[in-house]
């Protein structure tokens, strides 16, 4: 499991005082960033050397978030394919679960327009941090 922690900025809170939901797709791609190492270490975004592209995200509201507390990020892997993978995050403040979701991201060839195998020996990074998803 990955854990990062964010510290929410005052232009992340909207009219209502709580976190905006759009913040959170940004801080779940954040807590992506040391799965992407993986992929392209040095997190080059040049079609030559990016290799992963996503195809579908989804989130759940659980409960409010507020300005004022850090938001701690957990991410887990919950399935690897032959070409692609999906992340499961949650979105913890003050001892609470307030959103979770999922990200299916490919490993792609953007030259060639087409997914590719993952290699194995990023696909054994990955088990590293396999999760349950059950129950979550």
């Amino acid at each position: 499991m990955y854990t990062i922690t964010v510290t929410p900025r005052f232009g992340d809170s909207d009219g209502l005082r709580h976190i905006n939901n759009i913040v959170l797709a940004e801080w779940f791609e954040l807590a992506r960033n040391e799965i992407y190492r993986l992929f392209t270490p040095d997190l080059d975004l040049s079609y030559e050397k990016w290799k992963l592209i996503m195809v579908k995200t989804d989130f759940e509201f659980l409960g409010q978030m507020y300005y004022r507390d850090d938001v701690e990020i957990k991410t887990s892997i919950i399935r690897i394919g032959n070409s692609s993978y999906t992340t499961y995050h949650e979105a913890w403040q003050s001892g609470h679960l307030k959103a979770k979701g999922t990200a299916v991201l490919v490993n792609y060839d953007f030259i060639q327009q087409k997914s590719r195998p993952i290699p194995d020996d990023i696909r054994k990074k990955l088990e590293e941090h396999l999760d349950d998803y059950s129950g979550k």
